[in-house]
């Protein structure tokens, strides 16, 4: 436990001295918190799936109602934690973050075992699911702080990305410890279904001692930097930068869509191809977006972010598009294994644009705060140190905000079944979303005389 009072990663003595070290246990600590956030997070888009089985009564809506809190409730919370580790410290707040993961893996344990339990209260624990969510923000503010420049868009980029395995963890997991007493009398009886004795419980206790155990780790084991302190005033200058609202809006539409079709996809296959075996695979896409994202960061610190960021775009409209062709239609029972490469292909699309647009932010940042001053030594060491504090704050906060697609892609297909019988016109909505990504990126950022290359 300790706070580092000089942290300066861009002098290459001071990384090769010490600096890289204490950055990689940072990193290690950081990722199975992270991974044990997501998990938390998405533990609904699997629970939701098995309620009816368990006995609960609800209807289509009302689930993906369930499954879209979460995300709701964490990217809202991400707001706030965007703004913590300046505030709070980063190696306090991650343990305290993590350890409040155990009220909802707790709460959902003893719930889903009576089926008497108001929705109303499934809704309050499908809130603090989002606790989980809230955790990224924090995160990735955290460890953009102790690499250089030229390592950042590697290091958040695996950060985040093993981080997101916590999303396909979750979906292959929870199916596997449901179908049997892992602890016994102490988990609870099981719940009769066709398909014989189900632990769902399990689907929340599973996750109790790992996240103890990692947030003992993060309080002993990560650190402080005393040079990263601020208050609330100096971080929200960003709320006055364009290009902080510019890539919160890039960035709704790569983590966005990650979360968001992580959370809506195992339900979605459920409505759509009803008792179909594919609900076994719903974990893979998640999987896929996980290990693209690091990939992205990699893509990014070689060829350029935006350009990384236009392409993956373009992937995603195509890949939607191509998914819209595929679901069940009046005079058409749907292709399955379309659908299924399809989602393959917006998950990798999306993984490889989370690591560029997050590589992106402090380029632009740097590149703005050095343009604002001038070119004494001086001058641009500040400029670097204030670059340094408001892409931190940027990370958090545009992380906060593509959040929000977790909520309104499952929220988006069951408003669109509930009306028009298919989620159809959710994914045409998307689309339109995709082709103004690819604008706003080309514009501003990607193309030859762009305003801020990156």
């Amino acid at each position: 436990m300790q706070v580092i009072a000089r942290w300066n990663p861009e002098d290459p003595g001071f990384w090769e001295r010490c600096g890289r070290s204490v950055a990689r246990r940072n990193l290690a600590l950081s990722i199975p918190a992270l991974t044990l956030a997501f998990a938390v997070w998405m533990v609904w888009s699997v629970v939701v799936v098995n309620l009816p089985a368990a006995g609960f009564r609800y209807s289509t809506n009302q689930l993906f109602w369930l499954a879209a809190l979460p995300a709701l409730c964490g990217a809202t919370l991400r707001i706030f934690y965007a703004f913590a580790v300046p505030l709070v410290g980063g190696r306090r707040f991650t343990a305290l973050a993590t350890a409040s993961l155990l009220l909802p893996a707790l709460g959902i344990g003893f719930a889903v075992q009576d089926p008497g339990t108001s929705y109303e209260w499934m809704v309050v624990l499908a809130l603090l699911c989002g606790l989980g969510g809230g955790n990224f923000a924090s995160s990735m503010a955290h460890i953009s702080f102790f690499f250089p420049k030229a390592r950042l868009g590697y290091a958040l980029g695996l950060n985040a990305g093993l981080g997101h395995l916590g999303v396909s963890l979750v979906q292959l997991a929870v199916p596997l410890v449901i179908g049997a007493s892992l602890f016994g009398a102490l988990g609870g009886a099981p719940q009769a279904t066709p398909d014989g004795p189900m632990w769902l419980q399990n689907a929340g206790f599973v996750w109790v001692p790992f996240i103890a155990a990692s947030a003992v780790a993060s309080w002993f084991g990560m650190d402080d930097l005393a040079e990263v302190r601020a208050g609330f005033a100096e971080q929200a200058v960003i709320f006055t930068r364009k290009h902080n609202w510019l890539m919160c809006w890039l960035y709704l539409g790569t983590f966005g869509s990650f979360i968001g079709y992580s959370a809506g996809l195992p339900l979605l296959l459920q409505s759509q191809f009803e008792g179909s075996e594919a609900l076994q695979l719903a974990w893979i896409g998640p999987l896929i977006g996980a290990l693209a994202r690091p990939l992205g960061g990699w893509l990014a610190d070689r060829a350029g972010g935006a350009r990384v960021t236009f392409w993956s775009f373009v992937a995603m409209a195509l890949g939607t598009a191509a998914a819209l062709t595929c679901l069940p239609r009046a005079a058409s029972p749907g292709n399955l294994a379309g659908l299924l490469v399809s989602f393959g292909v917006l998950f990798a699309a999306a993984g490889i644009g989370n690591g560029s647009t997050f590589r992106m932010i402090p380029a632009i940042f740097l590149r703005e705060r050095q343009r604002a001053v001038g070119l004494l030594p001086g001058e641009q060491a500040q400029a670097a140190k204030d670059a340094s504090r408001e892409a931190a704050a940027v990370l958090g906060f545009a992380s906060a905000i593509g959040a929000y697609g977790g909520f309104f892609i499952p929220k988006f297909y069951g408003t669109s079944i509930a009306l028009t019988g298919g989620p159809q016109a959710a994914l045409q909505a998307f689309i339109v979303f995709y082709l103004s990504c690819i604008a706003l990126t080309w514009w501003h950022y990607s193309r030859h005389d762009a305003p801020m290359p990156c």
